[in-house]
């Protein structure tokens, strides 16, 4: 039986966290590098630009693998990498379409592997929750971020929901805005502008 951690144990134990500039930690804060996300938004809220950018941030702390399930590479994706100039990132950014699970196991099980872990998206994977759960149990050193479509404002399906609690880092994107709602937040009412026209658009609309 493992020995029971007393407050001074919990107070002593520390974490690396992303180092990141204001526009992350104004409403993200400073999550510890191998926090897990679970990012969540209706069709054309902007979730894909968002995942993108995050994407890119996350290549100035280590090497991403992007997990094409939704989309593939098709048109809109080639776009999307074009305007956000993801070939900045040319060298720690790499796209994989259509590995199945144990594919994707033995990828990360190599030297060197990916340190951030991009999926999208849960549903298009068909992977069950305990699939979703023994990556993170697997590679604990790795940030896993989990992209899940909505239906009727709740993530789709329920192996979707177990993997939004599974997350330490909880993001939904509503009109071009992601808003944190997970265990680590930054400033209260503070949220990251996906695409700024696309707020205004929306705003005037409203």
């Amino acid at each position: 039986m493992k020995r029971a951690l007393t407050p001074k144990d919990v107070a002593a134990k520390k974490w690396v966290t992303l180092p990141w500039g204001e526009r992350w930690s104004a409403p993200f804060g400073y999550p510890a590098d191998n926090a897990s996300w679970f990012i969540r938004g209706a069709s054309a809220s902007g979730k894909s630009s968002f995942v993108m950018q995050l994407g890119k941030e996350l290549c100035n702390y280590g090497t991403v693998l992007y997990l094409s399930y939704e989309e593939g590479v098709n048109q809109s994706f080639q776009r999307r990498m074009g305007y956000l100039k993801m070939n900045e990132v040319q060298g720690r950014f790499r796209v994989s379409v259509g590995e199945t699970y144990e594919e994707v196991v033995e990828r990360l099980k190599r030297p060197k592997s990916p340190k951030f872990v991009i999926v999208d998206s849960i549903q298009r994977t068909e992977w069950d929750y305990k699939q979703f759960e023994g990556l993170v149990e697997k590679f604990p050193k790795k940030c896993f971020v989990f992209v899940s479509m909505e239906y009727k404002g709740q993530p789709m399906g329920k192996p979707a929901m177990r993997v939004m609690y599974l997350a330490d880092m909880k993001v939904r994107v509503v009109g071009y805005k992601a808003y944190c709602q997970g265990r680590s937040t930054g400033d209260a009412g503070a949220y990251f502008v996906v695409w700024e026209e696309g707020i205004i658009q929306t705003s005037n609309k409203l």
